[in-house]
């Protein structure tokens, strides 16, 4: 069946032009642009006047807790959560339980996204102080990348042996996604804040969670991994920059100049460290949202090409396991529903450009990855794409959750654009409020 996309306002590789599109077995048939016309009647017709059609949002950094932590959040519930955001592909982190550190269990990841995902799929393999040798026996073409752990987070997956990070670094030309906190300035401020609550760790409140996952872990981290990047040859990608300090490590040349890029992950770009009074730990995250100049910072930087993708470090937790100060808390946000909404806000407010957004959420981690046909619309893709409707009020209420964990740093928030549908390789996969579950969605292919 030819489905015409008609009359949309389509924002694609800088440009923002009115225009059509067909969509013919799950791929874009054809792009009428600039006067092209129609070469062939559809069966379909679906009015976009007023939208803006975007390529579907490509979340690279997510924490979908399937297997072992289903209990806050599955495959299943989170996919829902990224169909209704406009994102149609994830790159899921390896976390979970049993870790995604062999072969066996990156199968069985495969596997159970293969089987429960609506959206389009990969994983990462995850590093650990002696796995560098399966590197070599990864297929390349389903594996997004290695993630590294260079700080203690969820899941305490820490690679902090010189040696494995060496045999890391220079055993891959897989992209290398680090999470960059120097552990031993952590745990030093950790000594120091429980001296500062007179030997209570649970008094340590929310709010010092920046005093401990510190500005200065963060680049101690940061700058090693650049080190040994530049060292190597690998190709590095630092995951959710936090500070301003950490820009410095980073060039604006094009992306596909560069062996070492970074992300910025949405709760950086929207709250800063006065949110703790009000949000406490429902904006505890690793690394820590900090200061409002590194806030600002981190949005010039997505300007200024510093920074390469925006991602949003989707991870649910239940409310109950928020609770407690900052050692007790657990650090994750639920962010995948809210992602391209919110950034749409920050375009209303000129932080960055409708066609920065795209280029940062879709066709970078397109190129950056090197996934094949998605990330743009172009004939010949698969049809990924989101529909988008501004000057259209609604405000985030539990009810509207589709993350499993039920809850939301944003409730309470009332947004101008609107996610109207959600398509994955052609399929109405989110349509004004419904979710198709019964669908699933491709594994993502990569051109390594």
């Amino acid at each position: 069946m030819r489905t015409l996309l008609h009359n949309a306002t389509i924002v694609n590789e800088g440009r923002t032009v009115q225009g059509s599109l067909v969509i013919e077995e799950g791929r874009i048939a054809e792009v009428l642009t600039d006067g092209k016309p129609l070469s062939a009647p559809c069966e379909e017709t679906i009015d976009a006047t007023g939208c803006y059609l975007l390529p579907g949002v490509i979340d690279e950094h997510v924490h979908f807790r399937d297997p072992g932590l289903t209990h806050k959040a599955d495959i299943l519930s989170e996919s829902r959560a990224a169909a209704a955001g406009g994102v149609t592909s994830i790159m899921d982190m390896p976390n979970t339980l049993p870790q995604t550190t062999t072969l066996e269990a990156l199968d069985e990841k495969l596997a159970l996204l293969d089987e429960r995902c609506i959206v389009n799929h990969s994983c990462y393999f995850g590093a650990s102080n002696d796995n560098y040798r399966d590197f070599a026996r990864l297929d390349r073409s389903r594996v997004c990348g290695i993630k590294l752990f260079m700080g203690a987070s969820t899941g305490n997956m820490l690679v902090d042996q010189m040696e494995s990070l060496l045999r890391i670094f220079y055993g891959t030309d897989l992209l290398i996604a680090a999470h960059c906190e120097d552990q031993s300035i952590i745990s030093k401020n950790v000594k120091k804040m429980i001296l500062m609550y007179r030997g209570d760790p649970d008094a340590i409140p929310v709010k010092r969670h920046p005093n401990i996952r510190t500005t200065e872990a963060c680049y101690a981290s940061s700058s090693l991994a650049v080190e040994l990047a530049r060292e190597s040859g690998a190709r590095l990608h630092l995951l959710h920059v936090s500070t301003e300090q950490e820009l410095n490590l980073l060039t604006n040349e094009p992306l596909a100049d560069k062996r070492i890029t970074a992300e910025v992950c949405i709760p950086h770009l929207l709250f800063t460290q006065s949110d703790y009074t009000k949000l406490g730990a429902r904006i505890k995250c690793n690394p820590a949202v900090k200061k409002k100049s590194h806030c600002q910072a981190l949005r010039a930087a997505i300007n200024s090409n510093v920074i390469d993708t925006i991602a949003t470090d989707h991870a649910p937790h239940l409310l109950t396991e928020k609770e407690g100060g900052a050692l007790k808390a657990a650090s994750g946000i639920p962010m995948i529903q809210f992602s391209l909404v919110s950034m749409l806000e920050l375009v209303d407010e000129g932080v960055l450009s409708l066609e920065r957004l795209v280029e940062k959420m879709c066709h970078n981690p397109a190129q950056l990855y090197r996934i094949d046909r998605r990330g743009y619309i172009r004939e010949g893709y698969q049809a990924d794409l989101v529909l988008v409707r501004p000057h259209t009020p609604w405000t985030v209420t539990a009810d509207c959750i589709q993350s499993k964990c039920g809850w939301s740093p944003l409730e309470g928030h009332t947004f101008q654009w609107s996610v109207e549908k959600t398509f994955a390789n052609g399929h109405l996969i989110y349509d004004k409020g419904y979710v198709d579950d019964s669908y699933r969605g491709e594994a993502i292919r990569f051109n390594h």
